[in-house]
């Protein structure tokens, strides 16, 4: 964080304040349409108004949060259509990339996929259903980096960090259940497993049943 004179920068306060909120969004510890009122997060966050509302700003760019008139902000809402909708355009993306990309040659391509499974395994053995989320996120954004490109990557985690703040409300439903933290770490293998040989039909059945959907239900 940059210091001036002695003091967090206004750029630092919010960049302080995006990284909390939206540790707070995606880890479930708020729920969607839940206000966001200023005047209690500037005493909690121990900031002023102005860095405040540019955190705000930042975070609804992403579409973590939205902005009422005359109500203030909340925290995103998404549709059952709405998030129909990314997870098919997720999957038009994903089928461009390994159809660009594959097979691939250079081992070093995959680092990002094979580096994010062991953070998803770490996360599922520990509990942290924020770091599961993030590992998720960073797999499929490594997947979509294997095409070379970037506009395309830029894109595809945009629509993933939507689909997070869908997936933070079941990651805490499947906490409180007997589920296996270990199942979404095992689909995530098997789908790494198939990019990994290079036959580009089993690639594309492991997306198809790769398990997305089970956020649907």
């Amino acid at each position: 964080m940059e210091v001036v004179g002695g003091e967090l920068s206004s750029l630092s306060l919010v960049e302080l304040a995006v990284a909390r909120l939206k540790y707070e969004i995606l880890s479930g510890a708020t729920d969607p349409g839940e206000r966001l009122v200023e005047q209690h997060l500037t005493r909690r966050l121990g900031i002023s108004r102005a860095p405040l509302r540019e955190a705000l700003r930042l975070l609804a760019e992403q579409g973590l949060v939205e902005h009422t008139p005359r109500r203030g902000s909340r925290v995103a809402t998404l549709s059952d259509r709405d998030v129909t909708e990314l997870y098919a355009v997720r999957d038009v993306l994903e089928r461009q990339v390994v159809t660009m990309a594959l097979p691939v040659t250079d081992p070093q391509t995959l680092a990002g996929m094979r580096a994010a499974l062991t953070g998803m395994t770490t996360a599922a053995q520990t509990g942290d259903r924020l770091a599961i989320a993030d590992a998720h996120r960073v797999f499929h954004v490594a997947l979509a980096g294997i095409g070379g490109n970037r506009q395309l990557a830029l894109i595809y985690d945009q629509i993933l960090t939507k689909i997070q703040l869908y997936m933070a409300i079941n990651l805490r439903r499947e906490a409180e259940t007997t589920a296996d933290p270990l199942d979404g770490v095992r689909r995530h293998e098997r789908l790494f497993a198939a990019v990994e040989g290079g036959d580009l039909p089993t690639v594309l059945a492991a997306l198809a049943g790769h398990g997305a959907r089970e956020y649907l239900d």
